[in-house]
């Protein structure tokens, strides 16, 4: 199992220590360092800019947003960004959810899955330089009865293949991830409950195209956070949970409160959301139970945290990706060391 680092967004209020994370990731044998974006920084100029200041590590994005740009100017960047980071950029994709897509960009959350499977067959076919034409329900490419023709990308990538990795969450969105992608971006992965929530329906989807697990990357984030006291760890990340499960959409259409429900927390699932969306952040973050903190990051001694992944590699995943929790820069580094003598301690290194 190999491991990775995910940078989280940028305006966090931890800017100025993400660059020395991501060196000392680097030096130490971490995978992959990811960069995310939703309505602030976006993941692109981070990466180029992380990317031009490492060696090894790959780079990649978790997520670029679909919404967010057409798909040839997501092949245009994929391209650019393996090109100047010498093969080490890694696209990872989404849908995003409905409040940005419709609000921030303008775009309508409708159809998620054949948006992203006509999205992820453009962006592919455009960067293997081909000269792009497509007809889709979503884009047609060129528009037609128009001055507009099939073009050829012209930057040529590192890599004739650049991995390409979708964030997903629903069993159909984790189904369609198998059949289309090079690997899984998933957020509050439990051990226990992976297979269900998760490996079952992207094994699902490898069957339908015709292929195996083998090499696919099954790669969650989990918040990482060193000590004795596992109670006091696991309540740094209540706030954390808490907005994602209570506040990360409507309460109709929020995909990690029915994470959180088909991973047995039915209830809480459910009084952490009124208490958000009723302006009871703090009482969400009461709400939020001990064992969902602790079954979804990883807490403790570099022992307790060897024993975690162990659990986590019978699972299926192959690239776990932390975010080493802090509120000093020496603090995360120390927790960024940790992980890699976790890893070595669990014998998957």
């Amino acid at each position: 199992m190999r491991l990775g680092i995910n940078l989280g967004y940028w305006g966090a209020g931890m800017d100025g220590d993400n660059l020395a994370v991501a060196q000392e990731a680097d030096l130490l044998g971490y995978d992959v360092c990811w960069a995310a974006e939703a309505y602030g920084s976006d993941a692109p100029t981070v990466l180029a800019w992380v990317a031009a200041q490492t060696e090894s590590i790959d780079v990649g994005s978790a997520i670029m947003q679909i919404p967010a740009r057409q798909p040839a100017m997501t092949a245009m960047t994929a391209a650019t960004l393996d090109s100047l980071s010498g093969g080490r950029f890694r696209l990872g994709l989404g849908v995003s959810g409905p409040q940005v897509s419709e609000g921030w960009y303008g775009v309508k959350f409708d159809k998620p899955l054949a948006r992203t499977r006509e999205y992820v067959e453009i962006v592919r076919r455009a960067m293997s330089r081909e000269r792009l034409s497509y007809e889709g329900e979503h884009w047609t490419l060129p528009l037609p009865d128009g001055p507009g023709k099939p073009i050829k990308l012209t930057v040529h990538p590192q890599r004739e293949h650049i991995p390409l990795y979708i964030a997903a969450i629903g069993p159909k969105n984790l189904e369609q991830t198998g059949e289309l992608a090079d690997g899984a971006l998933l957020i509050f992965p439990s051990a226990e409950h992976l297979e269900d929530t998760a490996v079952k329906h992207l094994r699902a989807g490898r069957e339908k195209a015709g292929k195996t697990m083998e090499g696919f990357d099954v790669c969650p984030t989990l918040p990482l956070a060193v000590g004795d006291d596992i109670n006091g760890l696991a309540d740094m990340f209540r706030p954390y949970t808490a907005l994602y499960v209570g506040g990360m959409g409507s309460r109709k259409q929020n995909f990690y409160n029915q994470l959180a429900q088909r991973m047995g927390y039915e209830k809480e699932a459910a009084e952490i959301q009124d208490k958000y969306l009723s302006g009871d952040k703090h009482g969400a973050a009461a709400a939020v139970p001990h064992r969902l903190i602790d079954q979804t990051t990883l807490l403790g001694s570099v022992e307790r945290i060897a024993e975690r992944m162990q659990a986590y590699a019978a699972a299926g995943v192959t690239t776990l990706t932390l975010a080493p929790a802090g509120f000093t820069l020496d603090e995360r580094l120390a927790a960024l060391r940790a992980g890699t003598d976790a890893l070595e301690l669990s014998g998957l290194a």
